[in-house]
C-alpha cells in the first residue's frame, strides 16, 4: 500500500513537472508538404500563463511550422513562441525548449495548456523569460496537429526542436531576429529531444547560432530504459513509447504484439495526459500486456536503437545532468552518454545530482543550468569536465 501511494505521488509529480495539460483541444492544422523546414505555416496570438490567469508580461503566438519526420519526410508541427515585453527591441537570445512527457492526446500539448495556465512546466519557462530571453516551445510531431504523437522517437523530436527555433526567428511579429544566439534546453523526453537537437545541429540546422545545450534526465538508450521501467512505477511510459515508435514506424505493427489488455491500455493512453497514463500503467510488466515481447524482435530493436544517443558529438557545448536516484530513467544511461560524447570530442559539463530523483532533478537544476546557458549567451568559453 505504501509503494502504491508513493507511485501515485510520483505520477502526480510528473504532471506538475511535465505539464499535464487542461481539457481544451488544440486545433488541428494541416498544410501541403511544401517549403523548407522551419517555415511558418500559420500564426495566431495566444497567451502564456504558468498558473490560471497569472500575468507574465509576455506576448505569445501559437504557430504551425514545417519540419521533418524521423524517416526524412516533410511534416507540420505546432508550437508556441513567447517573447518578454520588457521594452527591449531587436534581436534577443532564444531558447528552443523541449518539454518533458505530457501525454499522447492533442489536449496535452503545451500550446493547449499555456493559455489556461495548466502546463505547469511553464513555471520553469517563465524563469527564462525573466532573463529577457524569448522561448520557443515545440508540441512535437502529432500533438496539436493531425496524426499520432511520435513519442520518444529521438530524430523526429530533434528536428522539431531545431525547426521550432527556425520558425521563431522567422516569425516577423515576434521581432527576435534571424541571426541571434540560440540555446537548446530540455529534460526527460525533453532531454532526449534536446540531446538529439544538439547532435543534429551541424548537419540539419547549421545556420542556427547555437551557443549550447542544457539537457538532463536523458533516456539515451531506449531499450535499457524500457527494461528498467518494465514492472516499475514508470511502466506506463513504456507503453506510451511503444505507441510513439509505432506512430513513426507503422510497419512495426504494435497491435500484433498486444493482448486485449494491452490494446485497452494503449487506446486509453492515446486519449489522456501523462498523470492519468502513468497512474494507469504503473507496475505493468511488458509480458502483462503483450502476447510476445516486441523488445525481443529484431525490427523493434533496430528502430529503438535508431533513437540511441551518443553516436555523434554535438558541435556546441553541452550541460548534461542526471539524478543518481532517478526512478524513471536509469542513471547509467546519462553517465554513458557523457562518456560517449566525451570520447567523441564534445565539450561536456557533466553533473551528477546525488540526491536527485527524476522530477526533483529538473527543479533543483533549473537555475544552475540556466546560469550556465547565460554564460554561453554572453560569449564565455567552457572546457567542460570530460
Amino acid at each position: 500500500m505504501l509503494l502504491r501511494r508513493t507511485a501515485v505521488a510520483v505520477a502526480a509529480a510528473l504532471a506538475a513537472a511535465f505539464g499535464a495539460a487542461g481539457t481544451g483541444t488544440a486545433a488541428a492544422d494541416d498544410a501541403p508538404p511544401a517549403g523548407s523546414p522551419g517555415d511558418v505555416v500559420s500564426a495566431a496570438p495566444t497567451s502564456f500563463h504558468p498558473l490560471p490567469g497569472q500575468p507574465t508580461n509576455t506576448k505569445a503566438w501559437r504557430i504551425t511550422y514545417r519540419s521533418t519526420t524521423a524517416k526524412g519526410a516533410p511534416n507540420v508541427v505546432s508550437g508556441t513562441v513567447i517573447v518578454p515585453q520588457d521594452g527591449r527591441t531587436g534581436p534577443r537570445p532564444l531558447v528552443t525548449y523541449a518539454v518533458g512527457t505530457v501525454g499522447l492526446a492533442d489536449r496535452c500539448a503545451p500550446s493547449a495548456g499555456f493559455p489556461k495556465g495548466t502546463t505547469l512546466e511553464a513555471n520553469l519557462i517563465q524563469q527564462l523569460t525573466w532573463r529577457g530571453w524569448a522561448v520557443a516551445v515545440t508540441d512535437y510531431e502529432g500533438l496539436g496537429t493531425p496524426g499520432d504523437h511520435t513519442y520518444a522517437v529521438g530524430r523526429a523530436e530533434g528536428h522539431a526542436v531545431l525547426d521550432m527555433a527556425r520558425a521563431a526567428q522567422r516569425l516577423p511579429q515576434a521581432g527576435i531576429g534571424r541571426n541571434g544566439p540560440v540555446g537548446i534546453m530540455g529534460y526527460s523526453q525533453g532531454g532526449q529531444a534536446s540531446s538529439w537537437a544538439a547532435e543534429l545541429h551541424d548537419s540539419y540546422a547549421p545556420e542556427l547560432d547555437v551557443r549550447g545545450t542544457v539537457t538532463g534526465g536523458v533516456p539515451a538508450d531506449m531499450l535499457k530504459t524500457a527494461e528498467f521501467s518494465s514492472g516499475n512505477v514508470g511502466a506506463g511510459l513504456v507503453l506510451m513509447a511503444a505507441a510513439g515508435q509505432n506512430a513513426a514506424y507503422p510497419e512495426l505493427r504494435l497491435d500484433q504484439y498486444l493482448n486485449d489488455k494491452g490494446r485497452r491500455y494503449v487506446d486509453f493512453m492515446k486519449n489522456n495526459c501523462v498523470v492519468i497514463d502513468v497512474a494507469a500503467g504503473m507496475f505493468q510488466r511488458i509480458e502483462d500486456v503483450t502476447v510476445r515481447n516486441p523488445l525481443h524482435e529484431a525490427d523493434w530493436q533496430r528502430v529503438l536503437h535508431q533513437s540511441d544517443l551518443g553516436t555523434h558529438a554535438p558541435d556546441r557545448p553541452v550541460y548534461l545532468y542526471h539524478g543518481l536516484l532517478d526512478e524513471l530513467i536509469p542513471y547509467g544511461a546519462g553517465r554513458q552518454l557523457r562518456a560517449d560524447w566525451c570520447g567523441r570530442g564534445a565539450t561536456v559539463q557533466w553533473k551528477t545530482l546525488p540526491l536527485g530523483a527524476h522530477v526533483t532533478g529538473v527543479i533543483a537544476e533549473a537555475i544552475p543550468a540556466a546560469n550556465w546557458l547565460a554564460e554561453r549567451f554572453a560569449g564565455a568559453s567552457t572546457d567542460g569536465n570530460c
